[in-house]
């Protein structure tokens, strides 16, 4: 079945043809290789971008909508990781990020805030050491320990997290998209890459995440493709989850489309280890649980008028993969968002692209490709 978001009429982006050969391909024209190369053709190079299906078509219009700041780690156990400067950094990052999908997405993104949820005493603990770290390092949050109906009762408290926002993504990306060819990207869609040999020398920006792209050398693999599961209900008149929501360490996550639609997803953790893949196919052991859960939480029973999966790409560090790919000449990648890819995706897209163009940035040694080598070895 198509994903909601995917359904949504559009026109194609606007065609363009080089006046040469590329100097730069990227390959996955999501929100990762649309914001790499949009900046790359900002700097001035010709720039190709391929896609073996669509715009949106992989991850970027099979995800949940949330735009959420701050890496896949709360920030006090990134911080406890990387060190505080570092935590400090990649959240400030990510900020500057969602301000930057406010600025291009127009009527795709709504800054709404997020509301972290904790299901039980030990998950409430986690929240506020997030919590009292957040705010120690100058980071808007708010605690909750009042909350409404549907959700006192079956959670015991939260965090606001203040700059985040949700996402129509397809509409987003498509527009990311136009704005590439509008500077003079060439977007080929339905074109699969399928050898580096076939990219005419040019250097070459993988932007797949989680879909196995046969393009990383010795680090292929080691982003592991991991399987997201949503639904979207009828539209309901209730506005009952007007912002992001999530809970259980992310394994469950919904909110309401403008349309009233309660859009689910998570629920990998009932068949966890089936989750690993490439294959985009639902599983009724998923499907069954989110349905049940919305169902529970709206208190009747919903008819289900979407169902799809999409794939991201898991880091076991919780960190990003941007760089150059070791072993490999003029090659680079940038993924691993770990499920949070909507605002890092964008992020990591322009800073790659910024780096392909000789630009140092501080971090880059932590997003390091070849760190994988280390944690597969």
């Amino acid at each position: 079945m198509i994903p909601y978001w995917l359904s949504e009429a559009h026109e194609p982006p606007p065609a363009v043809a080089l006046d040469g050969p590329p100097d730069v391909v990227v390959v996955g024209a999501g929100v990762t290789g649309c914001a790499a190369a949009l900046r790359l053709a900002h700097a001035g190079m010709r720039v190709r971008l391929c896609d073996a299906r669509e715009v949106a078509g992989g991850a970027s219009g099979r995800n949940g909508g949330f735009a959420l700041r701050g890496a896949p780690a709360p920030f006090d156990v990134t911080a406890a990781s990387v060190g505080e400067e570092s935590a400090r950094a990649i959240w400030a990052w990510s900020e500057r990020a969602i301000d930057r999908i406010e600025e291009l997405a127009g009527d795709a993104f709504r800054r709404v805030g997020s509301l972290r949820l904790a299901v039980d005493e030990e998950e409430r603990d986690e929240l506020r050491s997030e919590y009292d770290a957040l705010v120690g390092a100058g980071f808007a949050a708010e605690w909750l320990d009042d909350l409404a109906p549907p959700l006192a009762g079956r959670f015991t408290a939260a965090i606001r997290h203040v700059p985040d926002g949700v996402l129509q993504p397809a509409r987003w990306v498509r527009r990311l998209a136009r704005l590439a060819a509008e500077a003079g990207v060439e977007i080929r869609e339905h074109a699969r890459v399928t050898s580096l040999d076939e990219l005419e020398g040019a250097t070459v920006v993988v932007c797949s995440d989680g879909y196995p792209s046969g393009l990383l050398g010795p680090i292929e693999g080691l982003i592991i493709p991991t399987r997201g599961q949503v639904i979207a209900t009828e539209p309901i008149p209730e506005r009952l989850f007007q912002v992001p929501h999530y809970g259980r360490h992310g394994f469950d996550y919904w909110h309401q489309a403008e349309d009233g639609r309660v859009v689910a997803g998570g629920f990998r953790d009932v068949s966890l280890f089936s989750e690993f893949t490439a294959d985009e196919h639902t599983t009724d052991v998923v499907q069954d649980a989110l349905s049940s859960f919305v169902n529970g939480l709206v208190g009747r029973e919903l008819r289900v008028d979407y169902r799809w999966a999409g794939i991201f790409g898991l880091v076991m560090d919780f960190l990003p993969v941007v760089g150059a790919v070791p072993g490999l000449d003029r090659v680079w990648v940038a993924g691993g968002y770990s499920g949070h890819g909507n605002v890092l995706g964008l992020a990591c897209g322009e800073l790659v692209a910024r780096a392909v163009a000789g630009e140092d940035d501080p971090l880059l040694p932590l997003f390091d490709p070849g760190r994988l080598l280390g944690a597969g070895a």
